[in-house]
Formats: C-alpha cells, sequence, structure tokens
C-alpha cells in the first residue's frame, strides 16, 4: 500500500499530513533544548553548592581535614562535582546529537517537501491549461455548428423560394459549405484537444501525482525514522554516563564507609594532647604556726617540665589550674617554647625535617653546580665556569645557614626530648620519692631508688617507656600500621619496651617518631616494641 495509489485523491490531506510531522519534529527539538536547560542549570547549581561548602585554603575547616568525617564531607563534595560535570555531558550530547542533527535534517525535509509540492502544482496547472483549451475549442466547435447549420437551412430556403435568383442560391449554398468546412475543422480540433486532455489527465493521475505522492509518503517515512532516533537518543544520551554516575554515587557511598570514630578520636588525641600531667594535691598551709604561705608545687615542677600555656605552670602556681578556666594567648617563640611538650616536640621535629629537605635540596644543586663548573672547565666551549661562581657561592650560603639552624632545632629537639622523658619516668617513681622532691627546695628529677641524677639521663636499669607495656595490656583494639620499614641494621632490643629487629626485616610502623629517637613497630605475629628510628628506612603510606 502507498500514498500514490490509495491516497490518489487526498491531496490536501498528505499536505496537512506531512507539514504536521515536520511541526512535531520541530516541537521534540524545541523539548530537548529545554531538557538540556535544566541540565545545565542543575549542573550549575551544583557546582555553586559544592564550591560554597568547600573550604577555603587556610581556613579552620581545611585544617581539620585531618579527621575522617571531615575528609569523607570533602570527597562527597569532589563526587557531586564529578555528578555536576556529567550531568553538563548530558546535556552537551543531547544539544550536540538531538537538537542540532534533527535541526539540519528537519530544513532539508522542508525544502524537500517544498519542492515535491512545487511539482504537484505545476502538474496540476499545466492539465488545467490544457484542460481549458479542450473547453475552448468544444465552444467554437458548437458555435461553428450552429452557424453551419442555419447557413445549410437557409441556403435549402433559398432554393425553394420561387422568387430566388440563381445567383442567390448560389451564394446561399456557397456560405452554407464554407461554414460547414468550418465547422469540420472544428470539430477535428475539438476530436483532437480532447484526445491530447484526456493522455495528460491519465498521466497526472497515474503517473506524476502517484510518484509525487510515494516520494512524499517516502520523505515522511524517512522523517518519522530520524524522530524514533532522536526519541532512543534521549534515554542513550543519560544511560551512557550512567556508568560514571554510578562511580560517583559509589564514591559517596565509600567516603561514608571511610569514616572511623576511633580514628577521629585518635587524631584529636595527637593533634592536642599537652604532655602535661593532672595537678597534684595542694599542700596544707598552716597559718596558725606563724609559718610563712608556701607555694603548692605540683608534681609537674618537681620534673622540670617546660613552660606553656597552662596557668599550671605560670609563675603564681598557688592558684589552682582550672580545666574550663579562659587562657590568655600565648606569645609564639621561635623554639615552640609556647607549646605544650607533646606538641612542642612535634612542631620542632616537623621543623627538623622541612630544614633537612631544603638542605638536601641545596646539597644537590650544590653538587649540580659543580660538576657544570667541572664540564665547563673541560668544554670552555660550552660555557664560562665563572659564571657559576656566584650561584656556588650563594648555594653555599645557603647550606651554611640550614645547617645552623638544623644544628640550632636539633638542641631544641634534643631539650624537648629529655624533658619529655622526665616526665614518663615520673610515672615510675615511688610515691615517697614524689613527696620527697614536691618540699626539696631544688628541682632536680630523682631516679627510682631515691637518689638524685642528671637531668636528661635516663637510668641504664629502667625501661626507655616504662609506660608502654602498660598501653599494649589495655589496648583492646590493634592499631592500624601506617606504613612499613624496612631494617638496615640489627638491633638487640635489650631494653624493656623494645623489639628486636634483625637487618632487612619488614616491619608495620605503628607509631611515628615523636622528636625522641624511637619509633613503635609491629611484627606480623602482633608483637610490638620499639626502634630506633635511625636504624630503619620508613615509608608511610599516604
Amino acid at each position: 500500500m502507498d500514498w500514490g495509489t490509495d491516497l490518489w485523491d487526498q491531496y490536501d490531506i498528505i499536505d496537512k499530513h506531512t507539514q504536521s510531522g515536520l511541526e512535531l519534529v520541530e516541537k521534540y527539538v524545541k523539548f530537548v533544548k529545554e531538557r538540556t536547560e535544566i541540565e545545565q542549570n542543575y549542573a550549575k547549581q551544583l557546582r555553586n553548592l559544592t564550591k560554597k561548602y568547600n573550604p577555603k585554603r587556610g581556613c579552620k575547616e581545611e585544617q581539620e581535614c585531618r579527621f575522617s568525617n571531615h575528609q569523607s564531607f570533602l570527597d562527597i563534595l569532589n563526587e557531586m562535582n564529578d555528578y555536576a560535570g556529567q550531568r553538563e555531558l548530558i546535556a552537551e550530547n543531547m544539544m550536540m546529537n538531538i537538537c542540532i542533527e534533527l535541526t539540519k535534517y528537519l530544513q532539508e525535509l522542508k525544502m524537500e517537501r517544498k519542492t515535491h509540492l512545487t511539482e504537484a502544482k505545476k502538474s496540476q496547472q499545466s492539465l488545467e491549461s490544457t484542460y481549458k483549451q479542450l473547453d475552448s475549442s468544444k465552444k467554437r466547435f458548437e458555435r461553428e455548428w450552429r452557424e453551419a447549420d442555419k447557413a445549410a437551412q437557409y441556403a435549402e430556403k433559398t432554393d425553394q423560394d420561387i422568387n430566388a435568383t440563381k445567383a442567390d442560391v448560389e451564394k446561399a449554398k456557397q456560405q452554407a459549405n464554407m461554414r460547414t468546412h468550418i465547422a469540420e475543422e472544428c470539430k477535428n480540433d475539438y476530436a483532437a484537444q480532447l484526445q491530447k486532455y484526456n493522455k495528460e489527465q491519465s498521466q497526472f493521475y497515474f503517473s506524476d501525482m502517484p510518484l509525487i505522492f510515494n516520494k512524499l509518503q517516502d520523505m515522511d517515512e524517512r522523517r518519522v525514522r530520524k524522530l524514533a532516533q532522536g526519541y532512543v537518543l534521549f534515554s542513550d544520551t543519560e544511560r551512557h554516563v550512567m556508568p560514571i554516575i554510578g562511580k560517583c554515587l559509589e564514591g559517596v557511598t565509600k567516603a561514608g564507609t571511610n569514616v572511623n570514630e576511633r580514628n577521629d578520636s585518635i587524631a584529636l588525641i595527637e593533634q592536642y594532647k599537652s604532655g602535661f600531667e593532672r595537678p597534684g594535691d595542694l599542700d596544707f598551709e598552716d597559718y596558725s604556726q606563724g609559718i610563712n604561705r608556701a607555694s603548692s608545687d605540683s608534681s609537674l615542677g618537681t620534673l622540670g617540665t617546660p613552660k606553656g600555656p597552662l596557668e599550671l605552670l605560670s609563675k603564681n602556681r598557688s592558684k589552682p589550674f582550672w580545666l574550663f578556666s579562659k587562657k590568655s594567648k600565648p606569645t609564639v617563640t621561635e623554639d615552640f617554647g609556647h607549646l605544650p611538650p607533646e606538641q612542642r616536640r612535634k612542631r620542632l621535629q616537623q621543623k627538623l625535617d622541612d630544614i633537612g629537605k631544603e638542605l638536601q635540596k641545596e646539597v644537590d644543586q650544590s653538587e649540580a653546580l659543580e660538576k657544570m663548573k667541572d664540564v665547563y672547565e673541560k668544554n670552555p666551549q660550552m660555557g664560562d665556569p665563572a659564571s657559576l661562581s656566584p650561584q656556588i657561592n650563594q648555594t653555599a650560603q645557603n647550606m651554611e645557614r640550614l645547617r645552623l639552624e638544623l644544628s640550632k632545632y636539633e638542641s631544641w629537639v634534643t631539650e624537648a626530648g629529655r624533658r619529655g622523658d622526665s616526665m614518663l619516668r615520673r610515672d615510675t617513681l615511688p610515691e615517697d620519692a614524689l613527696s620527697y622532691g614536691s618540699h626539696s627546695n631544688n628541682n632536680e628529677p630523682y631516679s627510682p631508688d631515691g637518689t638524685h641524677s642528671e637531668e636528661g639521663t635516663p637510668d641504664p636499669s629502667q625501661p626507655i617507656y616504662a609506660e608502654f607495656d602498660d598501653d599494649f595490656e589495655e589496648e583492646e583494639e590493634l592499631v592500624a600500621p601506617i606504613g612499613q620499614c624496612t631494617a638496615m641494621y640489627n638491633f638487640p632490643g635489650a631494653s624493656e619496651g623494645t623489639i628486636t629487629m634483625q637487618e632487612g626485616e619488614v616491619l608495620s610502623v605503628v607509631e611515628e617518631d615523636k622528636g625522641d629517637g624511637w619509633t613503635r613497630v609491629r611484627r606480623a605475629n602482633g608483637n610490638e616494641g620499639y626502634i630506633p628510628t635511625s636504624y630503619v628506612s620508613i615509608s608511610l603510606s599516604k
């Protein structure tokens, strides 16, 4: 079935149907454009939202990203930003593959439809023109035949008239013959025009118009097929990015599962642990005996604890330490003396590491300059060795300055380590030794047997870290390793709290060096202990 055969007489219907089909394509293109605008606005709003909640550089929120719940929120913001990018990709692909393609195809269909309709009109006009000629020849034939009939009747009447002369009769007969001849010519012309019209009419209805209608049918079917492809692309465009969107959503889920409340608590402790001891009991001041008001030193004062921001360590030690009291902002010093012992050791060690890295860069640069100078001396055409002297001198000055800073910070780290060790050893002192020390006039630390010992010199019989065994016994869950280390030397591990180590052995790092020269590690069998940091090569997980 085709339009040319079954709809040969429905030109107006075909005209309206094809026009309606083109309007549907335009409507669908407009629909997809509005959809792309929605996607673009949605993506823009998502990007603005993630930008709004992303912490700015250097702000307090960025510093808190070391906690897993804060980091997971940043991961969610990043995933949502990627999700917004996928929505933009959907809008872009819909615009390119549907809107632009269909709009271009629509223009081609309009031109094709116009061409077919123009051909139909031309065929119609040609047939109408032939029909007018036929009608004209028919009317002329009718008129001339009547005139011939009248002339024949007049000639017959003249011939029967007894009063008519012979010349009148001949004239009437000649006139009748002439009219009859003209009528015959008009009849032949009418017959020829009729034959021509019938032929063109047959050509019009059985060939020309069916061919045009079939072309319009083919055009309309191609339009429908192209539009159907646009419908499919509408869903395929989004389906193609669904795997990536799924990964974004999986990233959000992973961010939620990565939150570890225990590790966050440990991170907070590591960041803000002061290292101070809790205040001891205040001594009774008996004014009735006329004794001068004495200073009530806490247990912290007996061990030579460095000055910190706590009011407990201020000059006026008679005042009790209030946990929730407002503390004045301490003055920042180069040796971080304003910080609590634990934080001071960490900051000094961090500064020491930074200086070491900077010094290594200068050393590498110095070696490179020396090599370049040697090359210039051997090959003068490559450059002047003297031109490198300013850089070499500047690098040497930088190295000297960094070495001085390194030495200075190493001394501060050693000092902080000695003070931290004295505080750790306090837990091992007998109760009577602590009591005695609190009333003595000097603040020299005491060894476990109650005798004086030099500050910072540990008793060989004493464990390196006395409290670590208790920590191991009290921990119900093993701390997750933060990296691995490889032993470069053998270590006997004779002191309590340490662990033996063989050269080449790989151990898990549980706790970094806090500036005291010891790193806490764990074997595969679960045994934990401390080893010298300088004896191993450490690789921390990122």
